[in-house]
């Protein structure tokens, strides 16, 4: 009899207990199967072709062989390798797209594929023989996870798919009262239930897309959580704070110029979260000093508008401001006044009420405010020269110009004395006259006066007696006087000799009161030379004349009465 022969083996590798069928001939009578020299662990003859046999335990590659009557047949080769591998726990045993989960079990060394179905992991790490971590792809309902290794695949474990719970990373504003619209941003958004502040339903909440959720804060107080819940599961939680909406009670000042730029404290509570103030529609910078206090500066504007704060709580109550127009100052009634200030100076123009300050030049000035166009001023001390009288009100300033006279000084009159009848004219000298509206002695006024200059004054002397102070007024003030005499005009009681020769040359005592003053001696017409002995005496020495002629003699304070005086011829021989 011939030696069985084997043409095929199938499969050609596989691991002990393995099924492998051989086809061949001669297989009739066949009394052994080897694989190497280990005999099969069982085989059946099907046919004189056929041998259906189990592969025994081995390792590597080895010859397998079929003894029967006829000898042993010829080889084919068969390739151990390792056994399939086996998972017992898979952990989690639920997820969603992207969980990870961790299988254990045996022979997981050399695990090429892992399927979640039909569908492969989105990607897996053999940790050790006995646990692998392998990444869910996506998937629905419940699958089989298995692992394919070149022993096989395994058996199967149930992983059931669920949503994943929510994700939101950000919360826009982060804080804001009952009725704000809250914009939630994050992921797994679809399908979500339940939005939360806290342990309290959002009022009201829309899914806009995966992504985006806008939810309604309900009424609440102080930090809470919003979460959102979806079919996998409750969110993470991020903070939301409530505040109360800002109250405005006052702003200071209430009004201002048309051009901006006024600084405007606004108080009130609430006003350490404002995030906007507006000037009606006008936004503008400011400065939260504390919960009540706030620091803005007012835009140009016109008319009245509302002041409002805003923060997340919402919108305050509004103030009014006012915007006004500067103050226009017209005129300055008088324009000019002495240095030493104290003259009372009316203001006229328009946009007065509410006038804050008056000031001349730099000083301030104490002052009432009439009426919108008139404002009464007391001129503060100021050195001489011109100064802007400034009004100052909330919608400006307004100015025109006044002039601080310098107060007149007199150094020096010329004549010194005259009669008491008046009418001397007078030169007075001195500084500052050029404005002078006055001039005076001691109290009665000349009876004229004319400025020449800022140095020099001509003025007519009034009726007076005694001695008296010229004194010059002007808007600058009044001057130092300088004195000026009345003097009485001087009066004769008698003349010895009363008579002469016309030749002239007699020796005249005259007498009288008033006499010391006497600068000039008449007889008639013609001047006399003359001695003044006392105030009630002199002597004049008689001119060349004839007839009868009156004596005369004539002082600051006039010319006195007259005595005759005859002149006779000598008598003819």
């Amino acid at each position: 009899m011939t030696a069985p022969m084997i043409s095929t083996a199938s499969p050609a590798s596989g691991s002990a207990g393995t099924t492998v069928w051989l086809t061949g001939s001669g297989f009739t009578g066949v009394s052994a199967v080897r694989f190497g020299s280990v005999p099969a662990t069982s085989f059946t003859v099907v046919s004189p072709t056929v041998i259906s046999v189990t592969a025994p335990a081995g390792s590597g590659t080895v010859q397998i062989t079929v003894t029967g009557p006829g000898g042993t047949s010829n080889g084919l080769a068969f390739t151990y390798v390792s056994a399939a591998p086996v998972i017992t726990v898979s952990t989690p045993a639920s997820g969603s797209a992207g969980t990870t989960v961790s299988l254990t079990g045996t022979g997981l060394t050399g695990v090429t594929a892992v399927h979640f179905g039909s569908v492969p992991a989105t990607s897996f790490t053999i940790v050790s023989d006995t646990q692998a971590l392998v990444t869910a792809p996506s998937g629905t309902g419940t699958v089989q996870i298995t692992v394919t290794s070149p022993g096989g695949t395994s058996n199967g474990l149930a992983f059931t798919y669920v949503s994943a719970a929510p994700v939101i990373s950000s919360v826009s504003p982060a804080s804001g009262s009952a009725g704000t619209t809250v914009s939630l941003t994050g992921t797994g958004l679809t399908g979500v239930s339940a939005v939360r502040f806290g342990s309290v339903p959002a009022t009201s909440f829309t899914v806009v897309s995966p992504t985006v959720i806008s939810a309604t804060a309900p009424a609440g107080s102080g930090t809470v959580q919003i979460t959102v819940t979806g079919p996998g599961g409750t969110s993470n939680a991020l903070a939301f704070t409530y505040v109360g909406v800002p109250h405005l009670t006052s702003a200071v000042p209430n009004g201002g110029p048309t051009a901006g730029g006024t600084s405007v404290t606004v108080t009130g509570t609430g006003l350490s979260e404002v995030v906007t103030v507006t000037f009606g529609a006008t936004s503008v910078a400011f400065t939260v000093v504390s919960d009540s206090v706030l620091v803005t500066t007012a835009p140009a504007g016109s008319g009245t508008v509302q002041i409002t704060a805003t923060s997340p709580g919402g919108s305050s109550n509004t103030l009014p401001y006012t915007y006004l127009p500067a103050p226009v100052v017209t005129a300055v009634t008088p324009d000019q006044g002495p240095t030493v200030g104290g003259t009372t100076v009316t203001v006229t123009g328009s946009g007065f009420t509410g006038a804050t300050g008056v000031q001349f030049g730099s000083t301030p000035a104490t002052f009432t405010v009439v009426s919108n166009t008139q404002i009464v001023a007391a001129a503060p001390p100021g050195a001489p020269g011109v100064v802007r009288v400034t009004v100052t009100t909330a919608g400006g300033t307004g100015s025109a110009f006044y002039y601080y006279l310098g107060t007149p000084v007199l150094t020096g009159v010329v004549p010194v004395e005259g009669p008491t009848s008046g009418g001397t004219t007078l030169t007075l000298t001195g500084s500052s006259l050029s404005e002078a509206s006055a001039v005076r002695f001691g109290s009665v006024s000349a009876t004229s006066f004319t400025v020449v200059s800022d140095t020099q004054v001509l003025a007519t002397s009034p009726a007076g007696s005694g001695t008296e102070q010229i004194t010059v007024t002007s808007p600058g003030g009044t001057s130092n006087g300088v004195a000026f005499t009345y003097a009485p005009a001087p009066h004769l009681t008698s003349a010895v000799p009363n008579e002469g020769p016309t030749a002239g040359g007699t020796l005249v005592t005259l007498t009288g009161t008033g006499l010391s003053e006497v600068a000039t001696v008449t007889f008639g017409a013609t001047p006399a030379p003359f001695t003044i002995l006392s105030d009630t005496l002199l002597v004049a020495t008689a001119p060349a004349g004839s007839g009868t002629v009156q004596i005369t003699a004539t002082a600051p304070g006039g010319t006195s009465n007259t005595l005759s005086y005859l002149q006779v011829a000598p008598p003819v021989l």
